[in-house]
């Protein structure tokens, strides 16, 4: 399965409360739930917080697809190329929109309440680190450090594919989730000593500093938790 996240940014004009509205009701709902490739699709809204000051994004989606076939042909879809792709300029500043292909590895697992916000932190290594090494260290140095964090309900580690460096270098290499129960509770953790586990800027230099972007979000599942069989033909 890959686990594909797509950050995206309000078009020059456009409030964020309007650009998530229009992503979460008008383009989720009337073109990308269309694409019959999708197995799986959430979208992530940010939430103000004292986390991500400066914010880039105004949210991120999340969407799962089965193998590289199904997401190739997903892209040659006419509900994508008629539909989602032509409709992007309507809502969202397209040269900022940022995807990144990842295979998911749980580090904590729960189920969590409805209620409850998620930080999510996307991130370069530093590039003195090969990819393979740097992935080795980051599952270790999470999976040791998620037990610090106050109140963490949840936490997973998606690290990007394989193909993302097969040519040139990949943009990101990661994104971590960490659930809380509320932003309150999100925010506190990250006032802690456990931020740096959140925000990894020292890492024995394995992070790069200056790429490291932490965005607190409500998650909005469009299609699943369960998946969606694909209909045949598509």
């Amino acid at each position: 399965m890959i686990h594909q996240h797509i950050y995206a940014a309000p078009k020059p004009g456009m409030s964020e409360a309007d650009f998530q509205n229009y992503w979460l009701k008008v383009h989720a709902v009337q073109f990308a739930m269309k694409i019959p490739q999708i197995a799986m699709y959430k979208l992530n809204l940010r939430l103000a917080c004292s986390i991500d000051t400066n914010p880039i994004w105004g949210g991120c989606a999340e969407i799962w697809l089965r193998n590289g076939e199904e997401q190739l042909a997903s892209i040659q879809t006419p509900q994508f190329l008629q539909g989602a792709r032509l409709d992007e300029p309507n809502w969202a500043a397209f040269w900022m929109t940022v995807g990144l292909d990842c295979d998911n590895h749980s580090i904590k697992a729960a189920d969590v309440p409805a209620s409850a916000v998620k930080l999510i932190v996307l991130s370069k290594r530093n590039l003195k680190n090969e990819v393979a090494d740097y992935q080795k260290r980051r599952l270790a140095e999470l999976t040791a450090g998620a037990t610090s964090i106050p109140g963490l309900l949840k936490c997973q580690l998606a690290l990007a594919v394989e193909g993302s460096y097969a040519i040139g270098e990949s943009r990101f290499d990661e994104v971590a989730h960490f659930w809380f129960a509320s932003a309150a509770d999100a925010e506190a953790a990250f006032a802690s000593a456990a931020r740096n586990v959140m925000l990894p800027k020292a890492a024995d230099g394995l992070i790069n500093p200056s790429q490291v972007y932490p965005m607190l979000v409500k998650e909005h599942w469009l299609i699943g938790p369960e998946e969606r069989p694909l209909v045949q033909g598509a």
